[in-house]
């Protein structure tokens, strides 16, 4: 029981569950997205169950971690770039993502010229949770990489990781109603989606963007519609004659 009393692990365990929430925001937004296709009754469930599935991917590959780290020794080499099995999924991850994302944008921007707003349904319930395990997985492997790479104590790592998907689970239905009240988010959403995928898709061929210029530009855009959903909502606003 010293590790309770051992600074260094809780600011090891703070750091990461930190570090772990902003991750996880991009798994928010996708199975926001996600879980918005289905019919209303459904989204709470769907939600649920892949985040509930995220933490059990998770956890089981933190239990794993000797396995994880092989997926760091390259497989092939692909014009004298080493590929692993880490990179595979990135790469795969990525290209899914940013092809998912642009088809949602175009199913958006069609039942918008048709003058149709009626959102484009997934099949069922399967295919969103589907959906979102794959997606999954790839955020999962990125998350268990960094726990590893900065603390040594399985324990904290998967403190860290309860809490992170703790979070995700409080937030995700706040955004999803958010991002449906707000459409033009949910398009930005979408962009930065497609944003994201490219990244990990670059990090899967060795070039790494650093993550804090993706998450500056989420943020400054997001400041920015903002400031352009309280103007429309003030301009909506009844004047008062009097």
């Amino acid at each position: 029981m010293d590790w309770l009393t051992d600074p260094q692990i809780w600011i090891g365990f703070l750091t990461l569950a930190s570090l772990e929430i902003v991750l996880g925001i991009d798994n928010i937004v996708f199975i926001s997205i996600i879980a918005g296709k289905l019919p209303a009754e459904q989204r709470a469930k769907a939600r649920m169950i892949g985040l509930g599935l995220a933490l059990v991917m998770r956890i089981l590959f933190l239990l794993s971690i000797s396995w994880i780290m092989r997926l760091e020794h390259p497989l092939f080499t692909v014009l004298d770039m080493d590929i692993s099995g880490r990179d595979l999924i990135l790469i795969v991850g990525g290209l899914f993502l940013v092809g998912k994302a642009t088809y949602e944008i175009h199913g958006k921007l069609e039942t918008e010229e048709h003058g149709s707003t009626a959102s484009i349904k997934v099949t069922g319930m399967t295919a969103a949770i589907i959906q979102i395990v794959l997606i999954d997985l790839v955020f999962s492997i990125d998350s268990v990489i960094t726990a590893v790479g900065m603390v040594k104590q399985v324990g904290v790592m998967i403190a860290a990781v309860v809490v992170s998907i703790l979070f995700m689970l409080a937030f995700a239905g706040k955004v999803s109603d958010f991002l449906e009240k707000h459409p033009t988010l949910k398009m930005l959403a979408l962009a930065f989606l497609v944003l994201i995928g490219f990244n990990l898709f670059a990090e899967g061929f060795g070039y790494e963007i650093p993550k804090g210029y993706t998450y500056f530009a989420m943020a400054f855009s997001l400041g920015v519609e903002a400031l352009n959903i309280r103007l429309r909502n003030k301009q909506q606003r009844p004047t008062d004659p009097h």
